[in-house]
């Protein structure tokens, strides 16, 4: 069930959101900041979200762990969602069905993840990503099945720097 709150929300509010969300993603979302996530581009068209290369993040020397890229993209797809998203449908975001294919490879210096969301639904969303090396080969494609339905707990709350 789609929940819609009572009254419309105008532009400024949305936007308001969206840009939480955007500051929520990078600094608010703790494993996130761990991983050394950031934000690029976080607009109604798509994200891109960086990852720089560390040694504790690998599988191989000089080579990130797959289960890293699988969490890039989870998050990024999210982040393709929630930057044009309608708040007034809810602001709850779960992952319902995640989707990897492997391509290549992914070393270092870093990765960037090119999301954006295909097709929006009453509550449910999709997202297609691709994680880029440095090189620009792609090196990961994804696609995120995600619910948007209630309200988040803690929605506009001041987020730690």
């Amino acid at each position: 069930m789609t929940v819609t709150r009572p009254d419309p929300l105008g532009e400024r509010e949305q936007q308001d959101m969206r840009a939480w969300f955007r500051e929520h993603w990078e600094r608010g979302v703790e494993f996130n900041r761990d991983c050394g996530m950031s934000v690029r581009r976080w607009d109604p068209d798509g994200v891109e979200m960086a990852l720089p290369f560390a040694e504790r993040l690998s599988a191989h020397d000089g080579v990130f762990h797959g289960g890293l890229l699988s969490a890039l993209i989870d998050t990024a797809g999210g982040g393709a969602v929630m930057a044009g998203h309608d708040f007034a449908r809810g602001s709850r975001l779960s992952t319902v069905s995640l989707s990897i294919q492997y391509l290549a490879p992914a070393p270092g210096p870093e990765v960037v993840a090119h999301a954006r969301c295909v097709r929006r639904g009453g509550r449910i969303h999709f997202s297609e990503v691709e994680v880029r090396r440095a090189d620009g080969v792609v090196c990961a494609r994804g696609q995120v099945v995600l619910s948007v339905s209630g309200e988040r707990p803690g929605l506009g709350r001041r987020i730690p720097s």
